[in-house]
């Protein structure tokens, strides 16, 4: 709780720098003579764009379990359920976090993911396919990166980095799109763009704003990766979360199975070939990552 605390605040103070800044430039006053209350539009545009990534937050785990289908181990059924809740067990004391709940999803590709709103309150869960198929150093290496995602508090930050990204993307489109109002307008008044063609141009601007903030998420999300990598290294050895990262690349061909809203949380995704789909990736390329992990071990 302290941590999404702290983030609010320092994403208040962004907001508040952005708002003084625009203040500072005459602004403000250029709006308002267009008829637009910057303060408002810009709380506005903040409550919204915060709503929507805080509510995702806390729903994160349920959402997680409904979209994958991971079944919670309550009480260990087999020796590997066992296993699998006595090494995230132990992975989370040397990480310094309370135990999470641990599952297994029903998808035969190999790959994990953690989620929930707080650190000492997530979810960890591996796929079937991925229990059945990597060795048990390996396996122990993916549950300490998906561990140190938690640590990092990464659900957290990436989430509300998506809200004041969303705050900008409504607040400049709305903002451009008066300027283009004005600009059409004739003297008298008349003209321009009119409601429905305003809400067009929100809506188009907001779609290409969006296609740049995604960009800025996703890098985010692929410096995490690095972070988890190296927690994974750190809790596990380096070399077993280099051999888990090069087992996975010999599945990077198979069809991704993890739903489209729990791909940035997952250890792995499809393969990136485009340049456009290196810019919105989630992950990094996995060779990108194994090299990163040799470079830092021979340092």
């Amino acid at each position: 709780m302290m941590r999404i605390a702290l983030f609010l605040i320092t994403n208040l103070a962004v907001v508040l720098l952005a708002s003084v800044t625009l203040r500072l430039l005459g602004f403000d006053g250029y709006m308002e003579a267009n008829g637009i209350n910057y303060t408002a539009l810009l709380i506005f545009c903040f409550i919204i764009g915060m709503a929507g990534s805080v509510i995702s937050l806390f729903l994160s785990k349920t959402m997680a379990k409904s979209s994958t289908g991971t079944v919670i181990i309550e009480q260990p059924q087999n020796d590997t359920e066992r296993w699998l809740l006595d090494t995230v067990g132990e992975l989370a004391r040397d990480a310094g976090i309370k135990m999470p709940e641990v599952g297994i999803f029903p998808a035969q590709q190999s790959n994990a993911f953690a989620t929930g709103w707080n650190r000492n309150d997530a979810l960890v869960a591996v796929s079937a396919g991925l229990l059945n198929r990597m060795r048990p150093e390996e396996v122990r290496a993916v549950l300490a990166h998906e561990i140190g995602h938690v640590a990092n508090g990464d659900m957290v930050t990436l989430t509300l980095i998506q809200g004041v990204v969303n705050t900008f993307v409504m607040f400049f489109a709305r903002i451009a799109a008066h300027a283009i109002d004005a600009f059409l307008k004739r003297d008298d008044n008349s003209g321009g763009l009119g409601f429905f063609g305003y809400m067009a141009v929100v809506f188009v601007l907001e779609l290409v704003l969006g296609l740049v903030a995604s960009m800025i998420v996703a890098w985010f999300s692929r410096w995490r990766e690095y972070r988890a990598d190296a927690a994974g290294a750190s809790l596990a050895g380096s070399g077993s979360m280099i051999n888990a990262l090069a087992r996975l690349k010999q599945e990077h061909e198979l069809p991704d199975q993890m739903p489209d809203t729990m791909t940035a949380f997952a250890i792995t995704t499809g393969k990136s070939r485009k340049l456009m789909e290196q810019l919105f990736a989630s992950h990094p390329p996995l060779d990108d990552r194994i090299a990163a992990l040799k470079a830092a071990a021979y340092k």
